[in-house]
């Protein structure tokens, strides 16, 4: 049996003995080379080198420090006694990458990553801790033994439901390649015990698990098996991203790995804070293909993110097709930031986008960004325009120099049919109608033409989303405005958001400071923007939602959700997105699904960092913050 202190002098966890044994191991092999952007590879001190080196004889004479608190004493003797034990039998190896493990219940640990650590007698630690996953989950019981899959494992589906039956397919395509194994799909009734070697998928009903609402689910483990029982099939999927996590990262790779593949021993029970999570990507400064965009679906899935906002217009290019405006899309697509061929969806692909989202329980959200941001729309008809004079097409990054012609009668049939055909395309509750640095737009214009778009938007059957700048023109009954104000945004401005909220609109929160995933980590990132400031990873994680503008008066019950943007007027390839989206998105997914009770920075880095092998395997070239104590990989 192995006890740890925590840093209040408590017994703690296994996994946090896992994080202060991982800490030591790498403090030994010394610090891994951390690559930022634009820099070249730098050696911080890891924090328990630090220690360690605080406690030995100085070489010159100094003031006498002051004693650790008594909060950290126990933990800091315990560090010194686990590195005197280690050293003196010869214990201490290099993290296995292999196999799985590091991290602590609820975000205790995560020194390994993708890896587990080996004695020197090679026996491996395969079992990642059951806490150890991103999201954190909102309750976590560990016990028993683990589970082991094997060649004989099934994916068992209760009552053959067909939902739960494509969510058993979805996880079998993820885990029969790193694997090798058949997995077998059935619906056989199960013998003795829940377990049977396999892992099974319930829907259920009855009143016990009414609480776990519409994406939750409960995840039981032991030796016989794995069983995720959910209300819905989305709460079963989400699942599976939970059961993903909790295997070694070598599982994501797409060729027959080494194993074991165990899952740790008891029951998670878990939920989203927030009903709305979402992620939105600028296909129109840049365009990316169906292909690209479907690979950020996935990457989204993994985190528990259940909203896909995709900016379908703005200046540079239009990417919809749209039948009853041909050119929009032929012309008005044809270029992007920096000139390039542009390119748009046909309805065809645009389908094939929603129904892939959908598949993955993501709810897509298309924008027509208007009044303003409209030069290619502008530039593809004479008769948008107030003087009736075409503009030429832009490339370039300025913003607020465009607007309809809101005192024209064919301005709200052209608004009438963009938003008629989009719906007819898009299964999903909303339709974002942008509104944001409508700078060239009057603001009388702006007032009357969001009222008549609104309308228009609700004649289709669609919930209306629109910028915070919404909040100025009279919000609808239900409709939801999206906060993308940052620190130095005025009172006034804030002060009209909140009353908006007191008339019921609802708002999606996108602090420009806190979740623009185009701003730059630090002075030396390559890519990305910085008028709102620095963002590094801490930063992007450490903060409440609920909070967030409770100064301003906006109550807590006012908050439908929070969503990451991602502008593209840097970023043209799948490469730069990752870069620039990890490891910030999974914190943002933390924020909208785990309760603020469960979220602490620095417990939350060594989860993150857990996730860096994953990452890898994924193919996903991840920003190396500093600020995160990545393993070795």
């Amino acid at each position: 049996m192995v006890y740890t202190l925590t840093t209040d002098g408590a017994l703690g966890s296994d996994g946090e003995v896992r994080l202060l044994r991982t800490t030591v191991l790498n403090s030994l092999k010394g610090p891994k080379p951390v690559r930022q952007h634009g820099t070249s590879p730098t050696s911080p001190t890891p924090p328990t080198s630090r220690v360690l080196s605080a406690l030995r004889t100085p070489t010159a004479p100094r003031a006498s420090p002051r004693p650790p608190s008594r909060r950290l004493r126990a933990p800091l003797l315990v560090a010194v006694a686990l590195f005197s034990c280690l050293a003196a039998s010869g214990g201490v190896a290099a993290a296995d990458p292999g196999d799985g493990g590091g991290g602590g219940v609820g975000g205790g640990g995560g020194g390994g990553g993708g890896g587990g650590w080996r004695t020197a007698a090679g026996a491996a630690q395969s079992v990642r801790p059951l806490g150890d996953v991103v999201p954190a989950p909102a309750s976590v019981r560990p016990g028993g033994k683990p589970y082991a899959i094997t060649g004989s494992t099934r994916i068992r589906v209760d009552d053959d439901s067909r939902e739960a039956r494509s969510v058993g397919t979805y996880l079998a395509g993820l885990l029969r390649p790193s694997t090798g194994y058949g997995l077998r799909i059935t619906d056989d009734r199960p013998g003795r015990g829940h377990g049977d070697d396999v892992i099974r998928l319930r829907l259920v009903s009855g009143d016990r698990d009414r609480a776990l609402g519409d994406e939750g689910y409960r995840l039981e483990s032991d030796r016989d098996g794995v069983t995720l029982t959910a209300r819905e099939p989305a709460g079963l999927f989400h699942g599976v991203q939970t059961l993903r996590q909790l295997l070694p990262a070598a599982v994501e790779r797409d060729s027959r790995q080494r194993g074991p593949w165990k899952v740790a021993g008891g029951t998670i029970t878990d939920k989203p804070r927030y009903a709305y999570r979402g992620a939105m990507l600028d296909v129109s400064r840049h365009f990316f293909s169906v292909d690209q965009v479907k690979r950020y679906i996935d990457q989204l899935a993994l985190y528990k993110i259940n909203t896909l906002h995709l900016h379908l217009s703005d200046d540079q290019g239009w990417r919809i097709a749209i039948d009853s405006w041909p050119r929009l899309a032929a012309h008005g697509g044809s270029t992007q930031v920096g000139g390039g061929p542009g390119g748009y969806y046909t309805k065809a692909q645009y389908r094939e986008l929603v129904r892939y989202a959908t598949s993955r329980h993501l709810e897509v959200v298309p924008e027509i960004d208007m009044p303003g941001h409209t030069n290619a729309a502008l530039a593809s008809y004479a008769e948008l325009n107030c003087d009736g004079v075409v503009p030429p097409l832009y490339t370039g990054t300025a913003v607020g120099f465009s607007s309809l012609c809101a005192s024209k009668e064919i301005t709200y049939d052209f608004v009438d049919d963009v938003v008629r055909e989009l719906a007819e395309l898009t299964p999903g509750r909303y339709l974002h109608i942008g509104g944001d640095e409508a700078h060239s737009t009057s603001h009388e214009d702006y007032v009357e033409f969001m009222r008549r778009t609104q309308a228009v938007v609700g004649k289709y059957g669609k919930k209306v989303v629109g910028w915070h700048q919404l909040t100025g023109a009279d919000p609808v009954k239900g409709a939801v405005a999206q906060y993308w104000g940052y620190d130095a945004t005025g009172a006034a401005e804030r002060a009209q958001v909140a009353e908006a909220t007191k008339g019921g609109t609802k708002l999606i929160l996108s602090p420009a400071d806190r979740v623009y995933l185009d701003m730059k980590y630090d002075r030396n990132t390559q890519l990305g923007q910085s008028w709102a400031g620095l963002v590094e990873v801490n930063r992007s994680y450490d903060w409440d939602p609920a909070a967030y503008l409770a100064d301003a008066g906006v109550a807590p019950g006012a908050v439908l959700g929070v969503e990451a943007p991602l502008w593209t007027e840097t970023l043209s390839t799948s490469d730069h997105i990752e870069e620039m989206a990890f490891p910030r998105l999974p914190g943002v997914a933390e924020i909208g699904w785990s309760p603020q009770s469960a979220r602490d920075w620095d417990t939350y880095k060594y989860r993150l960092a857990a996730q860096g092998p994953r990452l890898t395997a994924l193919g996903i070239d991840y920003y190396r913050s500093p600020v995160v104590p990545w393993p070795a990989e």
